[in-house]
């Protein structure tokens, strides 16, 4: 009976689970799939003449043709030319006052002038390069409709002015969260990484400080944007850059059971970003995905018009290796997720050439480091994408066949992951061999690197001394 009562309550929790994540991501890409983009919008006559029209906008780094799209180049003009106006006739963070004097409305014009989102002028006429593409997110987000894109703008300002955001990222909230959200590297085409990890909310303590207070809820808020404000630091505004986020989101270990103060607080959190931060994040890439929520949302037809839209990738336990590499360079993937990043890496850095060896099904390979110099030790560093399940070994074979081999590393039946670093001092001259056998009947890939550097060996720094 005990059983029976357990697994209805795990049911219901990962249900709980799933409602809360679903509504996360609904609400990141509600405005790209919401998107019709053969729906022009037209809300004012423009005056033609008075910008000149853009042959193209450089957005993460790609150059969108806006002759071709003639319907999009015309809302964008538009879009400018309602900024600067409500710029230079003082509107453009509400109407002012009818009490207001001739001198306070120069006064806070020339302060509109001076007005940035993002690091980035938004009065056209400056000419800086960024403001299209800033413009071009708030567009993309409200289907081109430049009335209710100039809205969302609108209230965005008003926003960040009452929550004090432009000064976010040196505040100091004395909230150590670092285990909830990072950044780290960039993905193959330069956007930085954000990754959420969704386990670190299954520590009771951590749902403490999110949920000890009002203060301390508010203060979450506020932690939550200063992350979005650092990982927009990132971010280059301008002809050839990359203007958007990889947001990562690791759901290991994550909590079945929501609270729903927690799960008020996350929805803040989240819709706060949707309203503020449009076109930010240029994919979601969901990783180590239960089934529960595989098997209710893959399949569902709502999930399959977001997986259409290519602005959510899923992987289960078992492919996050091979899913990431598709986005990351093995040397700026962390080492827990199969690549070959660590933390304050002394020994290797991202111009170090990773290599790739196929093994068949049940079969062998070996991977030979060549070692003719002596006083040097050999690094390397070795992980398979997908699942490990192979024979492992690692030995020294030196040259004069009178000298004895070296067993470094013997493992018959390894099954954990996370890849594998280790060292050799060389001797004598000889050869690394590092031998895997694949126990399965599919082939897998081998990604590999390695370097030498010189060395003085213990017993001589003892002698030295």
């Amino acid at each position: 009976m005990g059983k029976k009562r357990e697994k209805n309550n795990s049911k219901v929790q990962d249900q709980n689970m799933a409602d809360a994540f679903q509504y996360e991501i609904s609400l990141q890409l509600q405005q790209g799939n919401e998107i019709g983009y053969d729906k022009p919008s037209v809300d004012l006559e423009i005056d033609e003449e008075a910008f000149e029209e853009p042959s193209s906008v450089t957005e993460d780094g790609k150059k969108v043709s806006m002759e071709i799209k003639g319907s999009k180049c015309k809302g964008l003009v538009e879009f400018r030319c309602r900024v600067e106006d409500s710029i230079l006739e003082n509107y453009l963070l509400g109407k002012p006052g009818s009490e207001i004097s001739p001198a306070e409305s120069a006064k806070a014009i020339e302060q509109l002038k001076e007005i940035k989102l993002w690091g980035v002028p938004l009065l056209p006429s400056k000419g800086h390069e960024g403001t299209d593409i800033v413009l071009l997110k708030f567009l993309k987000a409200k289907d081109y409709k430049v009335q209710e894109a100039f809205e969302m703008l609108r209230r965005t300002l008003k926003w960040r002015k009452e929550f004090k955001a432009d000064g976010i990222v040196d505040e100091n909230l004395g909230l150590d969260f670092d285990n909830l959200a990072y950044l780290e590297s960039r993905d193959k085409e330069g956007h930085p990484l954000f990754y959420n990890m969704y386990g670190a909310l299954k520590d009771k303590q951590t749902q403490y400080k999110i949920l000890e207070s009002e203060e301390m809820r508010k203060r979450f808020l506020r932690w939550r944007v200063q992350h979005m404000e650092k990982a927009i630091q990132e971010l280059e505004f301008e002809a050839g850059g990359t203007n958007s986020v990889v947001q990562i989101i690791d759901l290991k270990q994550s909590p079945g059971p929501i609270t729903k103060k927690l799960h008020s607080v996350f929805r803040k959190s989240w819709k706060l970003l949707q309203d503020h931060y449009p076109e930010l994040i240029h994919q979601n890439i969901i990783i180590n995905v239960p089934l529960w929520f595989y098997i209710s949302h893959v399949f569902s037809s709502r999930m399959k018009a977001q997986r259409k839209n290519s602005r959510v990738v899923i992987a289960r336990p078992g492919k996050v290796t091979s899913t990431l590499l598709k986005f990351i360079s093995p040397e700026n993937l962390p080492v827990e997720y199969g690549g070959f990043k660590r933390e304050n890496d002394n020994e290797f850095s991202p111009k170090d050439k990773v290599l790739m060896v196929k093994v068949k099904a049940n079969s062998t390979e070996h991977i030979q480091i060549l070692t003719p110099k002596v006083g040097v030790t050999v690094i390397w560093d070795v992980t398979i994408i997908g699942s490990w399940d192979i024979s492992y070994k690692e030995e020294f074979i030196p040259d004069d066949e009178g000298s004895y081999r070296v067993l470094i590393q013997n493992e018959k039946d390894r099954k954990k992951g996370g890849g594998v670093r280790n060292s050799f001092y060389i001797s004598e001259p000889g050869k690394i061999i590092i031998s895997i056998g694949n126990l399965l009947l599919k082939k897998k890939n081998v990604l590999y690197r390695y370097k030498t550097k010189p060395t003085v060996p213990m017993y001589a720094r003892a002698i030295n001394k």
